[in-house]
């Protein structure tokens, strides 16, 4: 759950970002390591290369922000775009969260969750534009994304198997707050699911299930899946997700797998890890990490995870988190190997193949 709290906060932060195309005036690097975090704030990051370019964007609460870089280690430096601002009242006008874009059918496609100011009526939208650059051309609203049973939703991903196109995302199971469970459906089109939903992950261990809220204008106690993101590998599907409140420094990820070649909407296609995958590590002072996605270096030989943490535990899900990146391995049977997550003072070698 990315409550009230999760929203106000960051919108001190967005202002670091909104406006005209600009870069950070700062000159580009020409060092062979790098440093995190990438920017001084920022929640929820994801990115995506094309022609040459990696396209990133983060949560900023009140409207959507693309950067455009060569090298997303130099993200700093990078020049960015308001690409789309809400409307001013209606059920996409507040608490814009974790934006995704997608380039599928030579389209651009931002999938973003919003409400019209109260939590409860949180919803998965999406945009698309027809523009070679998504910093150009028009963003057209093609409305809400939804199964059949219209409930809560954030955090909407898409992704392709064999052929078929995915949405995943993070949702309630009925109208009420206490739980966040991992859904999947097959998609008719970018903007339409064709079918019933699947719970393919709900929080059953104890480290999914941190979640006490301390807060008497909201429910005591939830347990959250959200932030799901999918990794191919080797014949394999590896969809990794945020476990427990983003509000507490155990935040983490878990990790599901299941078959390539499996009915993806088969109940038990999917198996889930019993222990985390990347979590917190006091000795480097990195707290909360988590809402990932995942790139590739620009030559393509390296694996890299895109995540957000904190640097001081009780830091919560406010505009103290910013966005790292670091390389990750894979293991003898083809699944991720993450590590643990690196200090902010660590010198990391550039992706591969940066200019």
């Amino acid at each position: 759950m990315k409550n009230v709290l999760y929203a106000s906060l960051l919108l001190g932060a967005s202002v670091l970002f909104a406006g005209p195309l600009q870069a950070q005036q700062q000159p580009a690097s020409t060092a062979a390591t790098f440093t995190n975090p990438l920017l001084p704030a920022g929640a929820d990051p994801w990115s995506v290369y094309h022609n040459g370019f990696y396209y990133y964007t983060h949560t900023t609460g009140r409207n959507i922000t693309l950067w455009k870089t060569r090298s997303l280690s130099q993200l700093r430096t990078a020049p960015s775009r308001v690409v789309w601002t809400p409307p001013a009242a209606g059920p996409n006008s507040r608490e814009i969260w974790a934006p995704e874009l997608h380039r599928i059918q030579s389209k651009w496609y931002l999938y973003y969750a919003a409400d019209a100011g109260r939590n409860p009526d949180h919803r998965l939208f999406v945009l698309e534009n027809s523009s070679a650059d998504p910093l150009e051309g028009t963003w057209v609203d093609k409305g809400q994304i939804t199964d059949a049973t219209n409930k809560w939703a954030i955090d909407g991903s898409v992704f392709e198997n064999n052929g078929q196109l995915y949405f995943v995302w993070s949702g309630w199971e009925g109208d009420t707050n206490g739980r966040q469970d991992i859904y999947l459906a097959r998609m008719q089109n970018p903007w339409t699911i064709a079918g019933p939903r699947l719970k393919v992950s709900t929080p059953v261990y104890s480290w999914e299930r941190n979640g006490d809220l301390n807060n008497p204008n909201d429910v005591p106690h939830v347990d959250v899946n959200e932030g799901p993101e999918v990794l191919s590998h080797n014949g394999k599907l590896y969809l990794i997700y945020s476990a427990s409140g983003c509000w507490t420094d155990t935040y983490a990820l878990g990790m599901l797998t299941a078959s390539a070649s499996a009915d993806l909407l088969q109940p038990g296609s999917w198996a889930k890890s019993p222990t985390p995958v990347f979590q917190q590590n006091a000795a480097n002072k990195v707290y909360a990490p988590g809402h990932n996605s995942f790139f590739k270096s620009p030559d393509g030989t390296q694996d890299w995870i895109l995540y957000h943490a904190n640097d001081e535990p009780g830091q919560g899900c406010g505009r103290f988190r910013t966005p790292r990146a670091q390389p990750f391995t894979w293991n003898t049977d083809g699944s991720p190997n993450f590590g643990n997550p690196l200090p902010i003072t660590q010198l990391i070698p550039r992706p591969s193949g940066e200019k």
